[in-house]
């Protein structure tokens, strides 16, 4: 493991250097970012405040769902950015040279190297996410240890998707429509899945990880989760992850190398 975390935090510098060469545009960027996240939020609560669509969740328990989904997503985007370039080591044919390395070509291909700049956007994520707790009901540490627990557990999916992506990939050069077909579906978590009709909330919780990766976190949070429900996100995200591990190594056994 201290191998690997060097490994990873020299590839991370280094891109990280290669980020900071415009300072100005890292701060567009960030600036860029947190406009984002501020516009959907105002239309978000727009939208609950002018239709029924809250399925009897408050103002600021809402906001959590959304805040939740943000950091979900953030931390997956600074861990596995590697994967946004991998198609290229492929088409190239430098990731024959990542097979040839004494290293494990998956963490190579997840963690080659995170962007620090999605990051610095998690900070104020994290300092809104306290304002947000303080304006519920009082929040027990158990409660607060589910969440955690639960949102490493999310970070499990995130990882177990990315692994397909990078497992499909290996088989069809194709990256990144498949990285933004997953970013899109997990876009429905940004509100609770109770709010959708019974076929879609069932999709979202049994079929697509969209409730495992942030209401039921979020609902651990609020003290409003059943145990059966921890207990789906946490076998999901078992299956999923051994799943991503058996294609990514059923990919491996069909590469052919570019120069076939």
């Amino acid at each position: 493991m201290k191998r690997y975390w060097y490994i990873w935090f020299t590839m991370t510098k280094r891109i990280t250097q290669v980020a900071f060469a415009s300072r100005l545009g890292v701060i567009f960027f960030t600036l860029g970012k947190l406009i984002r996240f501020l516009l959907f939020l105002f239309f978000l609560l727009l939208i609950m405040q002018n239709t029924k669509a809250d399925a009897g969740f408050t103002t600021w328990q809402i906001i959590l769902f959304f805040i939740t989904f943000n950091i979900v997503d953030v931390l997956s985007q600074f861990l596995l950015r590697e994967v946004y370039r991998f198609r290229e080591y492929v088409v190239s044919g430098n990731f024959d040279h990542i097979l040839l390395k004494p290293i494990s070509p998956l963490f190579r291909s997840l963690f080659g190297g995170s962007d620090i700049l999605d990051f610095v956007t998690l900070i104020p994520l994290v300092g809104f996410l306290v304002f947000t707790v303080t304006k519920l009901d009082p929040v027990s540490i158990l409660q607060i240890i589910f969440y955690v627990l639960l949102l490493c557990n999310s970070l499990i999916i995130a990882i177990s998707l990315h692994i397909f992506v990078l497992a499909l990939g290996v088989i069809t050069t194709e990256v990144d429509n498949a990285v933004w077909l997953i970013r899109d579906i997990t876009q429905l978590g940004r509100v609770p899945v109770d709010i959708y009709k019974s076929t879609m909330r069932t999709l979202l919780t049994f079929v697509l990880p969209v409730a495992a990766l942030v209401t039921i976190p979020t609902k651990a949070l609020l003290g409003i989760v059943s145990i059966e429900g921890v207990l789906l996100a946490v076998v999901f995200s078992a299956v999923l992850l051994t799943l991503s591990l058996l294609s990514w190594q059923y990919a491996l056994k069909q590469y052919a190398s570019a120069s076939s």
